[in-house]
């Protein structure tokens, strides 16, 4: 098997994007979205964060995507405006393979070459050791835990908070 490929999304990935997404939705606590948006709408999603100048990445795997990445904006309000949020699913079958690692560790790059200068993760479910490891790995400390804050497939889920420094993080002033 060859290794995959990491480069920018395209708007000709949107239908897998929403395959991988709908899985998430449908049988993961990942996400804590209960039904599973169109390829239209992850279509708008996609060119919002587009518009707004943040990395959109997507792994492949001998032509067809198999996971995917982006940042956003963590809070609307201006004083968050050099921190964003980060967001990786991976087709189920691929789960464990360093993939998402991948697409992670490319992001956070991406990210501090844009002058962010704190990534966080909010990770649905404080069961999901393979994503708490994933972004351990990637360099995020642990920041707390939100409990019983979700209700999905019929029981309360937690949130998991971790954090991370981009470039120089909190030690200097940001450039505009």
């Amino acid at each position: 098997m060859s290794d995959p490929v990491i480069r920018s999304a395209t708007l000709a990935d949107i239908s897998a994007i929403t395959e991988i997404y709908a899985e998430a939705v449908n049988h993961g606590t990942a996400t804590f979205e209960l039904t599973p948006p169109d390829a239209a709408e992850m279509t708008r999603r996609f060119d919002e964060l587009a518009r707004g100048g943040f990395p959109y990445l997507v792994a492949t795997l001998e032509g067809r995507v198999i996971g995917y990445a982006y940042a956003s904006l963590y809070r609307a309000r201006p004083a968050y405006r050099f921190t964003v949020e980060n967001s990786v699913y991976l087709a189920p079958a691929i789960h464990r393979r360093g993939i998402g690692l991948a697409l992670l560790t490319e992001l956070i790059v991406q990210c501090e070459a844009r002058g962010y200068r704190q990534m966080v993760a909010v990770i649905g479910d404080s069961a999901n050791a393979a994503s708490v490891g994933v972004h351990a790995r990637a360099g995020f400390e642990m920041t707390g835990t939100l409990l019983n804050v979700g209700f999905k497939f019929g029981r309360w889920l937690d949130t998991v908070l971790m954090r991370r420094a981009l470039g120089e993080g909190g030690t200097t002033t940001p450039e505009k």
